[in-house]
């Protein structure tokens, strides 16, 4: 059975056949999606959305410039393409500078996050749990064809790439180390959830370049520096 659904003149900047009249039927194999887009009010940047099942993402990494984040090899143009990189701890908020339920999240400091954790996310938005990655996985075949369905059609290392049959574009965008160096830029995407494993370690994605599949574990430290993807509340 395949699915169709429209997509209106407000995201018709995607399919070069869409006009501002009439809608341009997509059609997906699998299930039914909604793009769309949103401005982050604190310094303007616009972001793709997608909406699957139950869930509107970013379909995009976060590009905020908070302080201690990083671009790729700490180039901007890196930024641009992959987003930036953050540690859990400012990825949280932990200094509470834009809500008060991230704060005094750190790494040797179990802070057992509880609902909703907007972090660094845009007004409106918030770090996903663990859960809501999982619900994720689940409404795109599950976790076995996960990285698949959601990574990007090109950019991925050793014929990797994915399908991005939902345009969520997981892309390579590799982490930084505690120790400062740059790794797996091409080979992985690695996104923080808001879920805590212990007062060091917190759960992240992982989609590679050899797997169909999507992970969620607890492998890497707090002080490492992943990408963020940010979902509606």
């Amino acid at each position: 059975m395949k699915f169709i659904f429209f997509v209106m003149a407000a995201s018709c900047v995607f399919f070069s056949a869409c006009s501002e009249d009439s809608p341009t039927e997509v059609v997906n194999p699998v299930v039914d999606f909604t793009l769309g887009s949103m401005t982050d009010s604190r310094d303007g940047q616009t972001y793709k959305t997608v909406t699957i099942g139950s869930q509107t993402w970013m379909a995009e990494n976060l590009n905020f410039g908070a302080m201690f984040s990083s671009c790729y090899e700490s180039e901007v143009s890196n930024c641009d393409k992959y987003g930036r990189l953050y540690t859990w701890a400012v990825a949280m908020d932990s200094a509470g500078k834009w809500s008060a339920n991230g704060s005094g999240c750190s790494y040797n400091l179990l802070c057992s996050p509880t609902g909703v954790v907007r972090g660094v996310c845009p007004e409106g938005w918030h770090l996903p749990t663990g859960t809501e990655w999982a619900t994720l996985f689940t409404e795109v075949g599950g976790s076995d064809l996960a990285g698949k369905m959601l990574k990007s059609k090109n950019g991925w290392n050793n014929g990797g790439s994915g399908s991005d049959d939902y345009q969520f574009t997981a892309l390579p965008a590799g982490f930084r180390s505690p120790f400062g160096s740059f790794k797996n830029n091409g080979n992985g995407a690695f996104f923080w959830s808001s879920s805590e494993y212990d007062k060091y370690a917190a759960y992240r994605v992982f989609l590679g370049d050899e797997y169909d599949e999507a992970f969620l574990d607890h492998n890497y430290y707090k002080y490492y520096e992943f990408s963020v993807r940010c979902v509606m509340d």
